[in-house]
């Protein structure tokens, strides 16, 4: 057991002086391998008296203790240090595409309502948005919405737990508060479209929890129904690109419009394919109406001086009338494959200039 410190310093100075993790590991078999240094001090321990023996086991197990950890900590910067290298050799250019031969596609929606945006930018209309988190008054109430209304019960509408006041916060169903939210905001005239995400509690082959939606809004002195019909024709003709496009407005009900009508245009089903143009049977598009005086009111303009049109559809199905798409859920699948297929060049641009798609 003689000279312990010399074999400690020893030991030590190896593990140092070991240049990568092959030398380190030969420099520990040396010292604790089954035929290392330490390892043939340890094996030497039953020739001594057992007092001597005790004193020095405690000791080599106090310097294995000490190798062991000394060890540890250079293996950790040799390998922190073989990280750095190679991070340093070797570089990655991120800013190229995984696959060089993949392509990306605009989605649909995006393409759709680029589309409506320049039909309806063309007529004047600007564009205005909303949040989509939204409380009773914008949602329902100021839009002439009774309290036994079906679309405020549960099934209906998503709401968020109710708040300390007793008002409960709720995804808007419509784009329409985002109607109330301008007129409350400044004075007429107005003349905006309002498109985004809508929320409602439905799913099957024609709905989503989650779709979108663009509204539009005039109010001003003299607008009146003829106005509104001219303007959702020449957009229905414009989006459908179908210049001879049958058209046709039917009474309905809507609690924020009076009159109310819903718009069909032309279309046929010969063996089962949809086209949109002549044809023996109609099919709807969307809503509209002349805006309830009460809706005006709610929002601060007056009804006696002023008074308007507004008018809403889905952009989802509009895609899929316009496009052939059978299914509204496969718009959020992420399928790349549909995407390739329904998806649009990135330069498609539309415009009424240059076409609406290409």
């Amino acid at each position: 057991m003689q000279n312990l410190e010399a074999l400690r310093a020893e030991l030590l100075a190896s593990f140092e002086q070991a240049a990568d993790l092959a030398a380190l590991d030969q420099a520990r078999v040396a010292a604790l391998g089954k035929k290392g240094r330490l390892t043939e001090r340890m094996k030497g321990l039953g020739t001594l008296e057992p007092d001597a023996r005790k004193a020095a086991g405690q000791e080599l197990n106090r310097l294995k203790g000490e190798l062991t950890e000394a060890l540890d900590a250079r293996r950790a910067a040799l390998e922190g240090g073989a990280l750095d290298a190679r991070l340093g050799a070797e570089k990655v250019d991120i800013t190229l595409p995984v696959r060089p031969e993949s392509e990306g596609r605009i989605h649909p929606i995006s393409q759709v309502l680029d589309e409506m945006a320049a039909i309806f930018g063309d007529m004047g209309f600007a564009i205005v948005e909303g949040p989509d988190i939204e409380d009773d008054f914008h949602n329902f109430t100021a839009l002439n919405i009774p309290p036994e209304h079906p679309a405020r019960q549960m099934h209906d509408t998503f709401y968020f737990p109710e708040r300390d006041d007793g008002s409960r916060r709720l995804l808007r169903t419509h784009t329409s508060p985002v109607q109330i939210r301008t007129m409350k905001a400044g004075e007429p005239p107005y003349r905006i479209i309002a498109p985004g995400r809508t929320y409602r509690c439905d799913y099957d082959i024609t709905h989503t929890p989650m779709f979108h939606q663009i509204e539009g809004l005039v109010v001003d002195e003299h607008t009146h129904m003829g106005h509104l019909k001219g303007c959702l024709i020449d957009f229905a003709k414009s989006f459908f690109e179908v210049d001879n496009l049958p058209v046709r407005f039917r009474p309905s009900y809507f609690p924020f419009t009076e009159p109310s009508a819903e718009m069909d245009i032309g279309c046929s089903r010969d063996g089962g394919v949809l086209r949109i143009g002549e044809g023996a049977d109609w099919m709807e598009i969307l809503g509209c109406g002349m805006v309830n005086p009460r809706v005006l009111e709610m929002s601060g303009v007056d009804p006696a001086r002023y008074q308007g049109f507004a008018f809403g559809l889905g952009v989802e199905r509009s895609a899929m009338l316009k496009y052939g798409i059978p299914d509204l859920r496969t718009f959020y699948d992420a399928d790349a494959r549909w995407l390739k297929h329904y998806g649009f060049a990135a330069g498609d641009v539309p415009s009424l200039v240059g076409g609406l798609t290409r």
